[in-house]
């Protein structure tokens, strides 16, 4: 079966559990989906009854498709990401942002918990997504690789504006309304995992550039901005990752980080989508 007939059929298969025609899609990245209990009037998919829809394997996931009102804006969460460590393919990984934007989304927000490249950069920091850096892509992984549907979009999408300026500018503005709020901004770099990095990659990737670094994102951004869609990119800072550490990450560090900054993480969000008809209707 073709792609397209694959993200049609999920897409019915939602269709069936509401009627709302979402306006932005939000992904939840590692320990975020708490987010998702705050949606009004919720429609709650298990990605295991939509057809072609990968599972979540990890834990801070929690593998649901939620559709309702955030701050009265009709949204689709996914409470919980694939990741290419899974072992999935790019094309099953990136579905659910084909499936959003056939839902009716235009933008698409997609956070992650990173570590901090940046010496600047604490645990409980977000950053905003400039620009990225994409190993596994430098190397040859894509989800467009293969035929190109021109029914999904362009055979060469440019991604030198992938991040929409706009979107930034109203984030750093409700960011400014709320003190306890520490927004930077800077370029995430994707790396593969499932380890985290060595001393000597992360003393790489901050040559190069980098920020942040988690092993998430990039592969939807690229596909929804293959599907012509509005993206902001926001990171929680987790942990320090310059390369000079004594100690080890882990995940249950992760997910602790972000737990210790939902009531943060929700009002950011909440802001940025109240915000985002109004742009979008004098854009």
């Amino acid at each position: 079966m073709e792609l397209y007939d694959q993200v049609l059929e999920a897409v019915q298969a939602i269709q069936t559990r509401t009627s709302l025609k979402p306006e932005v899609g939000v992904i939840l990245g590692s320990g975020l989906g708490d987010l998702a209990t705050e949606i009004a009037e919720p429609a709650i998919v298990p990605y295991a009854d939509i057809p072609h829809f990968a599972r979540s394997t990890v834990k801070g996931h929690a593998g649901r498709l939620i559709i309702g009102l955030l701050e009265n804006v009709p949204v689709v969460a996914m409470q919980g990401r694939f990741h290419l460590y899974e072992g999935y393919h790019l094309q099953v990984l990136t579905l659910p942002v084909r499936v959003m934007r056939q839902l009716g989304a235009h933008t698409l927000i997609v956070t992650n918990a990173a570590g901090g490249v940046n010496p600047a950069y604490r645990p409980g920091d977000f950053m905003l997504i400039r620009d990225h850096i994409n190993m596994p892509g430098l190397a040859g992984a894509n989800p467009l690789l293969g035929p190109n549907d021109e029914r999904f979009g362009g055979r060469f999408p440019p991604l030198a504006h992938a991040y929409d300026a706009q979107l930034r500018a109203l984030a750093h503005s409700i960011a400014a309304s709320s003190p306890e709020i520490m927004l930077h901004e800077g370029i995430y770099t994707m790396v593969g995992g499932p380890n985290y990095e060595t001393g000597a990659e992360l003393r790489f990737l901050r040559a190069v550039g980098t920020d942040a670094v988690g092993m998430s994102t990039v592969p939807e951004v690229i596909v929804a901005r293959h599907a012509g869609m509005q993206v902001l990119g926001l990171s929680l800072i987790t942990n320090t990752a310059t390369g000079n550490e004594t100690g080890e990450v882990n995940h249950a560090e992760v997910l602790a980080a972000a737990d210790a900054v939902r009531p943060r993480f929700a009002a950011l969000v909440r802001g940025i989508v109240r915000e985002i008809p109004r742009l979008t209707a004098t854009s």
